[in-house]
């Protein structure tokens, strides 16, 4: 059964950096897709970035440049880096996984994950 657990969530001033840690466990598949979204209180889940098995990434506009990923594979481990923080970053952030996968980018980039972390909380003040 696949796991994932988020960390590293947390309160920062605007311009400030944080990363988000994702624990993966259980994945017995490859390749596979995993992403980060986000939760704004009162909006719709949106994604942030997808990074598929070999190490290719997508970022939505509005982190792209401030936001990316690393891995540690031996850990199981990916981890989101998150620079130049804006208060409009303000929400839960969650991990997910799609899998097995094929091709994790195009229309459905942000589509059909199917195991979900608890998320994390990042706050950003002005």
């Amino acid at each position: 059964q696949v796991q994932l657990v988020e960390s590293g969530g947390g309160s920062v001033q605007s311009g400030g950096s944080l990363r988000l840690s994702c624990a993966a466990s259980g994945i017995t598949y490859r390749p596979y897709c995993m992403g980060w979204f986000r939760q704004a209180p009162g909006k719709e889940r949106e994604g942030v970035g997808v990074i598929d098995s070999f190490g290719s990434t997508t970022f939505v506009d509005s982190v792209r440049g401030r936001f990316t990923f690393s891995r540690d594979s031996a850990k199981n481990k990916l981890y989101l880096q998150m620079n130049s923080l804006k208060p409009e970053d303000t929400a839960m952030y969650y991990c997910a996984v799609r899998g097995p996968a094929s091709f994790c980018f195009g229309q459905g980039t942000y589509l059909d994950f199917n195991t979900w972390g608890r998320g994390t909380q990042v706050t950003v003040s002005s």
